[in-house]
This record gives C-alpha cells, sequence and structure tokens, in this order.
C-alpha cells in the first residue's frame, strides 16, 4: 500500500472538527453522577426524539488507499439496520454497495457487509456526535474476491423532525487483503474510505418510553410510601 498524504490531512482535519464537540459532551457527561444519573435512567427524550430501532439509507463518496497513485473518488451508497440496546448503545447491520478507482488505470464495483457497535455520545438531544467500529466482509462485485475487514469512523446527527434523522458521517475500512486494486506491493494491506450524508428512520420507541414512564411512576410512589413512613414515625 502507498499512503496518500491528502487522506492523513483529511483524518486530521475532521478529528479536528469533532475534537471540541466530542470533548463538551464528555465533559457533560462526567458532570453526571449520584442523583443526577438515576434521574438519566428514567429519562424518555431519546424515545420520543429517535426510538428503538433505525432504517438508514446514505449516498456518497469513496476513495482508495492502496497500490496505487492518483485515487479517484467513487459513488458510495448504504442502506441499513440498527438497534439500540440503551440510548446510547446500539448494533448496527449495513450493506454497502461502491467503485474504488485510480484515474486511467482501474475501476472496480465492490460491495460490503458490516457490523458495528454504535455509541450516541448525546442521546437525548436533537444534535449529537456518534461513534462506531466493528468488522465486515468485503467483496468485489458477483463475490469474485472476497476479504474479511475492520472499520471504524464517527459522524454528527441531527434530528430534522421526530424520529427522522440527518448525519453525515466517515469511515476508515481495513482489508486483510494486498490485492483489493490488483496488485500486491508495499508492506501493508490495501485501505478506503468513505464519506457520506444519510438519513435515519426511527421507529419503534413508544413502547420503551411507556415502560419507561411506568418504571419511573413506580419510583415516585415508593418513595411518597417511605416518605409518609418516616413521617409517622
Amino acid at each position: 500500500m502507498i499512503a496518500q498524504p491528502f487522506y492523513i490531512r483529511a483524518i486530521v482535519l475532521l478529528s479536528i472538527c469533532l475534537m471540541p464537540i466530542i470533548g463538551l459532551a464528555q465533559e457533560e457527561a462526567s458532570e453526571a453522577s449520584g442523583e443526577a444519573q438515576i434521574k438519566d435512567a428514567y429519562r424518555t427524550e431519546f424515545y420520543d426524539l429517535r426510538g428503538s430501532n433505525v432504517f438508514d439509507v446514505a449516498i456518497g463518496t469513496s476513495v482508495i488507499n492502496g497500490d496505487f497513485v492518483d485515487p479517484q473518488f467513487e459513488i458510495y451508497s448504504h442502506f441499513g439496520y440498527k438497534r439500540h440496546i440503551t440510548p446510547h448503545l446500539g448494533i448496527d447491520v449495513g450493506y454497502h454497495k461502491f467503485n474504488l478507482a485510480y484515474i486511467d488505470k482501474y475501476n472496480e464495483g465492490f460491495m460490503s457487509f458490516d457490523l458495528n457497535l454504535e455509541v450516541t455520545i448525546l442521546p437525548h438531544s436533537r444534535f449529537s456526535p456518534f461513534v462506531f467500529a466493528g468488522a465486515g466482509l468485503n467483496a468485489s462485485n458477483h463475490f469474485k474476491e472476497t476479504a474479511n475487514k475492520f472499520q471504524g469512523g464517527g459522524g454528527l446527527e441531527y434530528i430534522a423532525s421526530n424520529t427522522i434523522g440527518v448525519k453525515l458521517y466517515t469511515d476508515y475500512n481495513y482489508v486483510l487483503s494486498d490485492t483489493l486494486d490488483g496488485l500486491e506491493a508495499g508492506d501493508s494491506d490495501d485501505t478506503y474510505f468513505r464519506i457520506a450524508l444519510g438519513v435515519n428512520f426511527y421507529f419503534g420507541g413508544s413502547k420503551m418510553k411507556s415502560k419507561k414512564l411506568k418504571q419511573q411512576a413506580t419510583v415516585i410512589d415508593s418513595n411518597l410510601l417511605n416518605d409518609e413512613y418516616y413521617i409517622k414515625k
């Protein structure tokens, strides 16, 4: 694999943009303790804004970092499904279709099947950064060649209307093969990047919200009973 300087600059720039936002989110999270954490366990804003299940679609661009020079940005599309285990943590499965190309040298269609763990940093807010990481299977068209891979990335989401979110994200994919571009050279396996704009369609939050509200009512009633007991004593 031949490292391309502009890839590094792009990742550094994205990291610089995301660092203040992620830092702010971490600072807010660290301030939550004791009673605040208990209250957070019964918050229901997440289920109004988002929901337990998500179908998502996205379109963007992909670019390879392999054994040739002059890589070319190509089309990329995605659709998938995500299940939130908690408001902060979700499991995401997705199908990705994209091309990887070099100018006047190479252009090949690929697909990948990815499984990720995703963390929503501010799940009760309309605007939230998110990060994800996982593993997947990379395959050329008609499954002529396949290879395992690891991926990770992050982005920003804004809830434009209740249960519909707009997101901008990027991911880095490390393929366990050095023949992704048809040439085996260098000491490293081939990698590629994807950047996309997408839409999340949330559903299934009403049931969890009702459960949270019932739990909250039970806790309140229990505390009232305890208060009455101690007053009588």
